[in-house]
C-alpha cells in the first residue's frame, strides 16, 4: 500500500479567540449572527461546533421578543441533532431571556418521523399558544402536506444542515421551503457547516438565495481561534486487494478514531458490511464481550493487551444500536470510547470531541460529505493538539477493468482535499497594486496587473461563490485530466478555466468572466502554495521552547544552529538554502522587528519563493493551481502506478482548441530554438507530448487552410 504525505496541513494559532465569550453570553461566530438578526432570510454557514445551535437560539428568542414572531420551529435532519436544541439556561450567561418549550412538541423522540402522532402534534402546535417546536426534515415534510402555507405566517422556521435541501425538483423540502417564502410572511434561517451550496444541484435557485441575508464564519476563523488544536492534516492512502487487508497499516488505535467503512454499492465494499466490522475487530484485538447495558464493545489489543473499547454504529438492530447512541451522547471522558465504526452515520451534527483522527474508505462524491467528516475530528479539545482526517482508496490496476474509474476516483479524492484546503486557509483581500509604494494592508495582497471587480455580480460571486466555482472547475473532467501535469499551467488558467466559468455564469460579460478567472486563479495559487510571513515566523521563533530556554538566563546570545534547527522543525520541507535564508531575516535580532519590513511575506510558486511584492498577474498565470497535488501524487505512488494514471488519461485526452495553440505555439518556437528539434509524442515529459499534439493541430489547421 502507498502512502501519500498529508496533501494539506494546516497550522493555526491557538488564539482561544472562537471560544471566548461576550457579556451576553456569545461567542464569535454568535455575535456575527446576532448582529443580523433582523433579516426576514438569514444563511448561516459555520463550521462544525462552531456553536450555529446556540446562535440560532439567540437570534429566535429576539424575533419572538422583540420582532413579533409567534413561533419558532427548528427542523433537523436526523432525531439524534435534535439534542442540540435543548433547554437552554441563557440568561445565566448574560443573554435576556431562555430557551425553553414544552417537552410534548419536541417530536425529535423514537417513532417514525411520519406518524399520526406527530404530524397532529405539529398541526396543534401550529394551532395553540406555544412557542417553540422541534422536528425532523421529514416531520415537518409530512406535517407541511396538511397545512395551507397562510398558517406559517408569523413564523420562524429554521433549517439545521441546510444542504439537505435542494433546488432540484425533486426535492420535497425545497419545494417547501420556496412554497413558504412565496406564499407567507415567514422568517427562514438555514444553516449549514458546509460551504458548499450544493454538490451536483443548488441548494437553491439563484433568485431564491439572492433574498437571504448571508453570514459567513469560515473554518480558518473557526481553527484559529481554539485554544487546544494546532494544526490539521488531510492525506490520502492507496491500497489493492481488499481494504480490510490494509486497514491496520493506517488504524492506528492509541489515537480516538472515527472510521467510515464504504457505502456497500461502492466499488471498495466487499458487499458484507457486518463481515468487514467482524475483520477490523479481529485486525484489532481479541474480543472480550460487549456491555449489555451500553452496547459497548471490548477488544484486547494484540500487541500490549490494552483495552480497546468500540462501538459499532453499522449494526443494524435497532435495541442494540440505541443503546451506543444513548451512551456515546452522555460521553464525559476522554478513556470513555477508543473507535466509532460506522457507515452511514457519525457525520453532522455528530459530536465527539475527543476525535482525533477521521478515517474514511473510498472515495466520496460529495464534497459536503467530506467537511462534515473532517468536522468530527476538528473539536477543540485538551488531549490533542493535531487533527487528522484520511482517506484510504483503492488503487488503480491496469489489469483491473475499471481502471478508469479508479483513476476519476484518486484524482477527484485528490481535488477534493485541494477544496478542503481553500476552505480551511485564511482568506486574504486582493487589490491592483498600483505602484512601488502602493502598500497592503493587513489581510491584503497586491498584485500588478489584477483586475479589480467592476461590477456587483462580480463581487457577489467573490463573495459567496467562490468555493463553489473552485468545486465546479476542480470536479470538471476536463480539469482532472490537466491535473496529472500534461497540460501548460498558462492553458489551464486561461482557456480551461474561463470557459468552466462561462458555463456556470453564462450572463456574465467577457470582462466580468476575466475578473472572476483572475480572483479564482490567484486565490488558488496563494492558498495551495506555501506562504511565509517572515514577521509570523519570528514571532513563532520567540514562542519556542528551544529559544525561550536559551534565551531564559537574560542573555542575548543564541547558539547559532538554533534558528535553522527552529526554521526546519515549522516548515520540514524548506530545502536548505532556505532554510539558511528564512534564518538569515531573523537572525540578527532572534525574533525581534530590526531590518526588515514587518508585512514582508514569501511565497512558494514552482520551486522558487517569491517576494509578495513583486507579484505580478502574468506570473501567477504561469503557475498550475493544482500543481501541489501531482507533485505529492507523483513522489508517492510508483512509478507503475503514476504510467496507469496516464495511460488512463491519455486514453480521452483533451482536444487541442485554437485557443491552446495560440497560447502554445511560441512555446513550440521556443524549444525548437533551446533543443533544435521539433517537440516529440513519444517523450516522456509530459508537458512536451502535449507541444507535439498541439503542434500537429497547427500543421493540421494550416494544410486545411491550404486546401481550402
Amino acid at each position: 500500500m502507498d502512502r501519500i504525505a498529508d496533501i494539506v496541513h494546516v497550522n493555526y494559532g491557538q488564539t482561544g479567540q472562537s471560544a471566548k465569550i461576550n457579556e451576553m453570553g456569545m461567542r464569535e461566530m454568535q455575535q456575527k449572527a446576532y448582529q443580523a438578526r433582523d433579516a426576514q432570510y438569514l444563511l448561516l454557514k459555520a463550521p462544525p461546533a462552531s456553536g450555529k445551535s446556540r446562535a440560532l437560539m439567540f437570534v429566535a428568542l429576539d424575533k419572538l421578543v422583540n420582532q413579533g414572531i409567534r413561533k419558532v420551529i427548528v427542523a433537523v435532519p436526523e432525531r439524534s441533532i435534535g439534542g442540540s436544541f435543548s433547554v437552554t439556561k441563557l440568561s445565566e450567561y448574560g443573554f435576556y431571556a431562555d430557551w425553553t418549550y414544552n417537552e410534548q412538541y419536541n417530536l425529535c423522540t423514537p417513532g417514525l418521523d411520519g406518524s399520526k402522532t406527530k404530524v397532529e402534534a405539529f398541526r396543534n402546535f401550529m394551532a395553540n399558544e406555544e412557542k417553540i417546536l422541534i422536528c425532523t426534515h421529514a416531520t415537518l415534510r409530512f406535517a407541511y402536506e396538511e397545512l395551507d402555507d397562510s398558517m406559517f405566517d408569523g413564523t420562524l422556521l429554521a433549517i439545521d444542515e441546510f444542504h439537505h435541501v435542494s433546488a432540484d425538483g425533486d426535492s420535497r423540502l425545497g419545494e417547501l421551503l420556496r412554497s413558504i417564502m412565496a406564499k407567507s410572511n415567514a422568517h427562514i434561517i438555514a444553516m449549514t457547516g458546509s460551504y458548499f451550496r450544493g454538490d451536483s444541484v443548488p441548494v437553491l435557485k439563484p433568485e431564491d438565495e439572492a433574498k437571504f441575508t448571508k453570514v459567513t464564519y469560515n473554518y480558518y476563523e473557526q481553527l484559529n481561534g481554539y485554544t487546544y488544536l494546532k494544526s490539521l492534516g488531510i492525506g490520502y492512502h492507496f491500497y489493492q486487494g481488499k481494504y480490510t487487508s490494509a486497514i491496520m497499516e493506517i488504524l492506528d488505535t492509541n489515537k480516538k478514531t472515527i472510521l467510515h467503512i464504504p457505502n456497500v454499492n461502492s466499488g471498495e465494499s466487499t458487499k458484507d458490511k457486518h463481515r468487514e466490522v467482524d475483520t477490523i475487530l479481529d485486525a484489532i484485538g481479541e474480543y472480550v464481550g460487549t456491555d449489555a447495558t451500553t452496547g459497548v464493545i471490548t477488544i484486547k489489543r494484540h500487541e500490549d493487551g490494552r483495552m480497546i473499547k468500540v462501538a459499532d454504529l453499522v449494526n443494524d438492530q435497532a435495541r442494540d444500536r440505541d443503546k451506543i447512541q444513548n451512551y456515546l451522547r452522555e460521553i464525559k471522558s476522554v478513556d470513555d470510547m477508543d473507535l466509532i465504526i460506522a457507515l452511514g452515520m457519525a457525520k453532522e451534527g455528530f459530536d465527539w470531541p475527543y476525535c482525533e483522527h477521521a478515517l474514511t474508505v473510498g472515495y466520496r462524491g460529495s464534497l459536503t460529505e467530506i467537511i462534515q467528516i473532517i468536522g468530527r475530528c476538528t473539536r477543540d479539545s485538551d488531549n490533542k493538539t493535531h487533527a487528522q482526517f484520511t482517506n484510504l482508496i483503492a488503487q488503480p490496476d491496469a489489469a483491473d477493468d475499471a481502471v478508469k474509474l479508479s483513476v476519476n476516483n484518486m484524482l477527484k479524492a485528490i481535488t477534493a482535499s485541494l477544496l478542503m484546503e481553500q476552505v480551511m486557509a485564511p482568506n486574504f483581500k486582493f487589490k491592483s497594486k498600483l505602484g512601488d509604494d502602493d502598500k497592503a494592508e493587513k489581510g491584503e495582497i497586491k498584485v500588478r496587473g489584477f483586475k479589480t471587480p467592476s461590477s456587483k455580480r462580480v463581487r457577489d460571486i467573490i463573495d459567496s461563490d467562490l468555493n463553489d466555482l473552485k468545486a465546479t472547475i476542480l470536479q470538471d473532467d476536463t480539469m482532472l485530466k490537466a491535473i496529472p501535469g500534461q497540460i501548460d499551467p498558462e492553458v489551464i488558467n486561461r482557456v480551461l478555466i474561463p470557459k468552466i466559468i462561462q458555463t456556470k455564469y453564462p450572463n456574465l460579460t467577457e470582462d466580468e468572466v476575466e475578473e472572476v478567472r483572475q480572483y479564482v486563479v490567484l486565490d488558488s495559487v496563494i492558498k495551495n502554495n506555501l506562504m511565509i510571513d517572515v514577521d509570523a515566523l519570528k514571532q513563532a521563533i520567540r514562542k519556542d521552547d528551544q529559544y525561550v530556554q536559551a534565551t531564559g538566563d537574560g542573555t542575548d546570545t543564541v547558539p547559532t544552529d538554533l534558528i535553522p534547527k527552529i526554521v526546519r522543525t515549522l516548515y520540514p520541507d524548506l530545502s536548505d538554502s532556505d532554510v539558511q535564508k528564512f534564518s538569515g531575516m531573523v537572525a540578527h535580532d532572534g525574533g525581534g522587528n530590526e531590518g526588515y519590513k514587518a508585512d514582508q511575506r514569501f511565497i512558494r510558486m514552482a520551486g522558487q519563493f517569491v517576494n509578495i511584492d513583486d507579484l505580478h498577474i502574468d506570473l501567477i498565470d504561469t503557475i498550475n493551481p493544482f500543481q501541489k497535488a501531482y507533485e505529492i501524487l507523483s513522489k508517492s505512488v510508483t512509478t507503475k502506478v503514476l504510467k496507469v494514471i496516464q495511460d488512463a488519461i491519455e486514453s480521452t485526452r483533451i482536444q487541442v482548441s485554437e485557443d491552446e495553440a495560440v497560447i502554445m505555439w511560441p512555446k513550440i518556437k521556443s524549444f525548437y530554438a533551446t533543443f533544435q528539434r521539433e517537440p516529440s509524442l513519444q517523450s516522456a515529459d509530459g508537458i512536451e507530448r502535449r507541444m507535439a499534439e498541439v503542434l500537429l493541430y497547427i500543421k493540421d489547421q494550416k494544410r486545411k487552410q491550404q486546401n481550402g
